[in-house]
């Protein structure tokens, strides 16, 4: 199995997040990965992923992966039957960390228990 075969998950989830600007190549059975990630959160699941399939330090990837923007953790788009703790949970792992949401999107939510499919709320760095 090629390095590239072994880190397929890693290029398909790229192509699922719409990483921009991205290269691969492979040296000596290192793979090399580079592109733009939309938020800090899609890089996290970029890294996540190669953690799952190469380990803790994995020695055979090299990846360098920026951010377009990282004045917020991420923009989530609100689907129907969600709530903001259901949201926290997703993000943060704490649903009580839903109030961090709700005054983050002061601007478009008047009432944390009243949120609307398709808004776009704003996730900020935890």
């Amino acid at each position: 199995m090629s390095t590239k075969d072994k880190y397929q998950g890693v290029l398909t989830l790229g192509e699922k997040l719409g990483i921009k600007d991205g290269d691969v190549s492979e040296e000596g059975g290192v793979l090399k990965i580079k592109g733009k990630a939309n938020t800090p959160y899609e890089k996290d699941l970029l890294w996540d992923k190669i953690k799952e399939l190469g380990g803790e330090n994995p020695a055979d990837i090299k990846a360098n992966i920026t951010v377009a923007d990282d004045s917020v953790y991420h923009r989530h788009i609100v689907k129907s039957g969600e709530s903001l703790s259901k949201i926290a949970k997703h993000y943060y792992g704490d649903p009580m960390k839903y109030k961090k949401i709700f005054e983050a999107n002061t601007n478009i939510l008047k009432n944390p228990d009243l949120i609307h499919p398709d808004q776009v709320l704003v996730i900020p760095k935890n």
